[in-house]
């Protein structure tokens, strides 16, 4: 268990535009879970799944993942196979069982047009549903190969835009009024200035 756990540091290293990534979302997600009222087991399961959801990565060339501009069809393809690779890598080991389902549907999306599977609403794992929201947040939060940091307010916009569509509701609401009460904002800021 301890070789995913370096290999997701690894690939994290591997760009330095991800540095510290699966931590803040860890952080992000578990106090989404608890505002959501989850058992300490669930949310345990939910941080392991923020540690390892992009230990799929791995198996796609560094010139895809730090490629600059778009990607293209293929490159795309090949992206779009991280979760798959993470669940396979994941589900080797039998004290992570729990934690596959949050691997490999994070890239669902609640209208049913994510990938791998193309699930839809309550159909995605909890786990899964919160991750999407962290994840994607950090992502737009942060500085990436091929676009620049956008502002949190920002962000908090493009959830709220994509809540029912992208991402589950109840989710982004939660999120959204953790980040705007205080909760979450001192927490991620500071994990993104010691990543840089």
């Amino acid at each position: 268990m301890s070789t995913l756990f370096a290999l997701s540091r690894a690939i994290e290293a591997r760009d330095p535009h991800s540095s510290g990534h699966s931590a803040r979302m860890a952080v992000m997600a578990e106090v989404v879970a608890e505002r959501l009222g989850w058992d300490e087991a669930d949310v345990e399961i939910l941080r392991l799944g923020a540690a390892l959801h992009d230990v799929g990565k791995g198996a796609i060339p560094e010139r895809i993942l730090r490629k600059p501009g778009p990607l293209d069809d293929d490159e795309l393809e090949a992206m779009h196979r991280h979760p798959e690779e993470g669940a396979r890598m994941v589900a080797r080991h039998p004290e992570l069982q729990l934690v596959v389902p949050a691997v490999l549907y994070h890239h669902e999306r609640w209208d049913g047009s994510g990938y791998p599977m193309g699930i839809e609403g309550e159909g995605i794992p909890a786990e899964a549903r919160v991750l999407a929201v962290v994840d994607a947040f950090d992502a737009m939060t942060t500085d990436r190969s091929y676009r620049r940091a956008l502002p949190h307010s920002h962000a908090l916009a493009e959830l709220e835009r994509c809540a029912g569509t992208q991402f589950d509701p109840e989710i982004v609401r939660v999120f959204v009024e953790a980040w705007r009460d205080g909760s979450l904002t001192g927490i991620t800021v500071e994990l993104q200035r010691a990543a840089s």
